[in-house]
């Protein structure tokens, strides 16, 4: 069994996390392909993300009061499996209402990865400890978004976009077998039975407490400009910008390089700065980004760079951010 504190741990817990990048831009320099062998709109094949995004947010709602009372590990485990067999019906989907609803089923797994990675570090962590340790898993799990992009358009160019799902089933058997083996229980104290009231009234503590306010709206608006960047960016550098599959994964993954500089930057300052002060640089630094890209819109530019250049210094700061606006939001819920 892995043991709390250890940097193998870390690890695991990353890739829990990057469960969601890896499902969400493996498949991006696909998008192209997949509208033309479906028979599909733009609008449509974007749909496969909003559902995504939807099914995610959904599954984030149960996971936490089910892993409260049945413990981590086998609810991760039961994530697992649906994400897997998800990942299936989205490889064999015939039309693109199928990929859509097989998306949304396939995040409902995913987001039990993410929610319990960072449900394991606040069982083991707190406060600016918490942060960094949140922060060593964005610094390890922003290789997903460098790497997937990568790895989607060598898959989509050789074999085509199905063999990109197969791919993540094989990676989602591959997690749940280390998990079986040695991801420990690390919830101390596990909640009585669930109800439908109980988990209202613990969700309206959360929702009526300020602090966890602030965080929430912080995470979720710099959240907004990556999700935004994510479903127009396959359409925009390929269709207009005229990049390959390959080609756009390249760009893609050194946008997201800003993402790994900023948890990495973040991991190493929190402590001393403190988590409010970390949000601040990176919010910042998400606003400067935001801001060349508009003006690189504005005057015309043609360079894909005039694009993935701001985006990069808008992820760095999203790395700054989000690990921090979670650790924030977490800590006054040790229970």
């Amino acid at each position: 069994m892995l043991r709390p504190g250890t940097f193998a741990l870390t690890i695991l817990l990353a890739a829990l996390s990057a469960i969601g990048p890896l499902t969400t831009d493996m498949y991006l320099p696909s998008l192209p392909d997949i509208a033309r062998l479906l028979g599909a709109s733009t609008a449509q094949t974007q749909l496969t993300i909003s559902s995504y995004l939807v099914g995610f947010a959904v599954g984030q709602i149960f996971y936490g009061p089910l892993a409260d009372r049945h413990g981590r590990k086998p609810v991760l485990l039961g994530a697992m499996a649906l994400y897997c067999a998800a990942s299936l019906a989205c490889a064999l989907s015939t039309s693109i209402e199928m990929l859509i609803a097989a998306r949304a089923l396939q995040a409902l797994g995913g987001a039990g990865g993410i929610v319990l990675a960072r449900a394991i570090v606040r069982d083991l962590y707190s406060g600016a400890r918490a942060g960094r340790e949140l922060s060593l898993i964005g610094s390890v799990m922003a290789l997903a978004p460098v790497l997937a992009p990568i790895a989607g358009g060598i898959l989509q160019t050789g074999l085509g976009w199905r063999s990109i799902f197969f791919a993540l089933v094989a990676a989602g058997l591959f997690g749940g077998g280390i998990i079986w083996l040695l991801l420990p229980e690390t919830l101390a104290r596990r909640s009585g039975p669930l109800s439908l009231g109980s988990t209202i009234h613990s969700y309206a503590i959360v929702a009526r407490h300020p602090a966890y306010l602030v965080y929430l709206g912080l995470a979720s608006t710099s959240f907004a400009g990556l999700f935004a960047w994510i479903s127009g960016a396959s359409f925009v550098l390929q269709n207009l910008y005229g990049l390959s599959p390959f080609a756009f994964g390249v760009a893609f993954a050194v946008g997201s390089v800003g993402y790994m500089i900023g948890a990495t930057l973040a991991a190493r300052i929190v402590a001393r700065l403190g988590l409010d002060r970390t949000i601040g640089v990176g919010s910042g630094a998400c606003a400067v980004g935001g801001l060349l890209m508009a003006a690189a819109v504005a005057l015309g530019l043609t360079s894909a760079a005039s694009l993935v250049v701001p985006m990069a210094i808008f992820l760095a700061g999203l790395g700054m951010v989000l690990p921090q606006a979670i650790a924030g939001a977490m800590t006054p819920f040790p229970e």
